[in-house]
């Protein structure tokens, strides 16, 4: 089926009436004549040349002023020279192209600029396969399969290399004065560093006044995850803009309550229940978790912080004997643990927990799991990143919001 044919539309159709019957005449004769719909030499594809061809010629008219043909341009001093072949690689695969060029040399093509062979959308395609934990060599494989594209794994790298300088920007981006609740984790990655090894990240998503989630940081630890680096990190919050935070939602690492308290003296600290009753069940064996978590269960969900300490001396009453590290270990937390049972119970679900930024955390090991471990920091931080765009994209209100 020749893409050179497409039925012109009656002069007083509609455009979007002419629009479907163009489709349905392009189908049903690519039905005819065995044309497949996408894929090299489909039916989308053949299209999609007539468009790019038909505004390259667009592009070369407003280059020279007068129309392909037209008497005007005898003796402009400048014309149309033929065209030149070029292959670029879409979405639907390889497209060749013809493009037109112009006496003087001067032309030059904005859709398709000099030099380019990947028509926009290209680069986004490689940094969401990225960003699903797929090699360079992997999504060399799955271009070659799908789109029929010859993508050397040098490209690749230098397109996932180029997000480095957002990345940058965005790690040193300003940020909101107050947030209503801020999210504090790490996880464990590999990274060679003479020889590969666990390092933390740290990880803080924000709750902003308006509801908006954001990641506001993220960084590479230098060894166990620890109280002292987070006080470093939490102030570089508070440099960026940070004044203010009301609650602060963490696990219970030692001498955490005092790197928040310095960066931010009235923000309430909240210990995860999630952490609480995790940390529980490694003091008791596990042949009593489905008891000891049933009882918990009665303390987190109390009405008020008066009910859920009546609860808790009724469960240390059953428990102290056999398991006095668990116990003390729940009233070790207390005052830290009581301050979202002052709130709503909808308001208690999103900041009795850290699930939200485990969410995150979750689609980091995704991503992170294929590749064993990374050659460097730099390398690991840059699919972090990329994770973090993409769940944007796929509008799960968690913002990578990078500077215009």
């Amino acid at each position: 089926m020749s893409m050179d044919s497409v039925p012109e539309q009656p002069e007083r159709e509609s455009g979007s009436a002419a629009e479907q019957r163009i489709a349905e005449q392009l189908l049903e004769q690519a039905r005819l004549d065995g044309v497949k719909l996408v894929g090299p030499g489909g039916l989308l594809a053949g299209v999609t040349r007539r468009i790019l061809e038909s505004a390259l010629e667009a592009e070369m008219t407003e280059h020279l002023g007068y129309e392909k043909g037209d008497p005007a341009g005898r003796g402009a001093g400048n014309g149309r020279n033929g065209h030149s072949a070029k292959t670029v690689h879409t979405d639907l695969g390889p497209i060749p192209l013809k493009i037109p060029r112009d006496r003087q040399g001067g032309f030059e093509p904005q859709i398709i600029p000099k030099h380019s062979r990947r028509v926009s959308g290209f680069n986004e395609m490689i940094l969401s396969l990225y960003a699903k934990g797929l090699t360079t060599g992997e999504i060399q494989a799955h271009l070659a399969e799908v789109y029929g594209a010859d993508v050397s794994r040098e490209l690749v790298s230098k397109v996932t290399d180029a997000v480095v300088e957002d990345l940058n920007q965005w790690r040193n981006r300003p940020l909101d004065r107050v947030y209503a609740v801020v999210f504090i984790d790490a996880i464990i990655i590999k990274i060679r560093d003479g020889q590969v090894g666990n390092r933390p990240v740290y990880v803080v998503v924000g709750i902003g006044l308006d509801g908006h989630r954001d990641v506001l940081g993220m960084w590479v630890g230098t060894g166990g995850e620890g109280a002292k680096q987070w006080q470093v990190y939490l102030t570089e919050l508070r440099n960026r803009g940070v004044a203010d935070v009301l609650i602060v939602c963490s696990d219970g690492l030692k001498g955490l309550g005092e790197a928040i308290e310095s960066a931010w003296p009235l923000a309430t600290h909240q210990t995860c229940v999630v952490h609480l009753v995790r940390n529980s069940l490694r003091y008791s064996n596990r042949r009593d978790w489905q008891a000891v978590t049933t009882g918990l269960r009665t303390i987190y969900t109390a009405p008020t912080a008066d009910a859920a300490a009546q609860r808790f001396d009724e469960f240390a009453e059953t428990w102290q004997a056999k398991y006095p590290a668990m116990i003390q270990l729940w009233r070790t937390s207390w005052e830290k643990f009581t301050p979202f049972l002052a709130f709503d119970v909808q308001i208690r679900k999103l900041i009795n927990t850290t699930n939200m930024i485990e969410s995150l955390n979750s689609r980091f090991r995704q991503a992170t799991r294929r590749r064993g471990h990374f050659t460097t920091e730099q390398a690991a931080m840059k699919i972090l990143y990329l994770v973090v765009v993409e769940k944007r994209r796929a509008g799960q209100n968690i913002a990578a919001r990078i500077p215009a």
